[in-house]
């Protein structure tokens, strides 16, 4: 079991440390690639709706059919799922959209200041970004941590495409830093730690949950996973990917996205 929790847990980790990985693009490379950014994007929300919906939603009705009965059990997983959507939702409804760390920002804003807000409000804008994308990240790493748990190579396609997802999440909160202060080791920094959020929201699962866990429950949870999954591909990814300006780019990824985790789930 220790050794559960431990790959678990390492799974998160990586998913987390990608805003790290957003964070060096942002301050070291020179032009934004859009085509790559926006494929990359739907291509994980492909690998998120179709996990969602084929996987993690359906198992759960089976399982939870199983002990309750068709009828009944169907209703606790679409309420599960819906519930997953509820929460995510409430928790983006509470962050200040012109500060939503989901606004998209670029590279080539670091050396065009009319892309970016006044300086005087850069260092709270940053800042507000890292603490609200910290805040989002906990279910997210709730979410890879007790997949990982309960059917790890299931986690390993989540964990990848939560990681594609933090990519540009890491650019959001270095970019109006790095403007603001100029400093860019303050501005990786701040948006590496924020992604660390991801593993401690596996943490708090883990020692909440721990004690209440049954076959039951774990069902209910996949079915709200699914919905946190669904909401954030609809609502962020492919979003992003259009503000990107490369909508083809972002619907091949979707397809390609699907394409491979529906192979990938055969194989294994």
């Amino acid at each position: 079991m220790e050794q559960e929790v431990l790959r678990a847990f390492g799974l998160t980790l990586f998913a987390g440390l990608a805003t790290g990985i957003g964070s060096l693009i942002a301050l070291f490379a020179k032009r934004t690639n859009f085509g790559l950014l926006a494929a990359s994007l739907g291509l994980s929300a492909g690998v998120m709706i179709y996990i969602s919906f084929m996987e993690l939603l359906g198992r759960a009705q089976v399982d939870l059919s199983a002990t309750y009965g068709e009828r009944l059990g169907t209703t606790y997983a679409i309420l599960a799922f819906l519930g997953g959507i509820a929460i995510i939702m409430a928790l983006d409804f509470l962050i200040p959209e012109e500060e939503n760390p989901h606004e998209v920002h670029m590279i080539e804003d670091m050396d065009d200041p009319d892309a970016m807000p006044d300086t005087s409000r850069l260092h709270r804008v940053g800042f507000l970004s890292a603490l609200i994308l910290a805040l989002h990240n906990l279910p997210e790493g709730m979410v890879t941590f007790l997949t990982a748990l309960n059917e790890f190579s299931l986690a390993i396609p989540i964990a990848i495409a939560i990681a594609i997802h933090n990519i540009p999440e890491g650019i959001s909160v270095a970019v109006p830093i790095y403007y603001a202060t100029g400093d860019r080791s303050r501005a990786f920094w701040i948006s590496f730690l924020s992604g660390l959020a991801e593993p401690v929201g596996a943490l708090l699962g883990y020692f909440i949950l721990r004690p209440f866990i049954t076959p039951e429950l774990i069902s209910i949870i996949n079915a709200g996973i699914a919905g946190v999954m669904v909401f954030i591909s609809l609502d962020e990814l492919l979003p992003a990917a259009q503000q990107y300006g490369k909508h083809h780019h972002a619907i091949v990824g979707v397809v390609v996205g699907m394409a491979v985790m529906a192979f990938t789930l055969v194989l294994l």
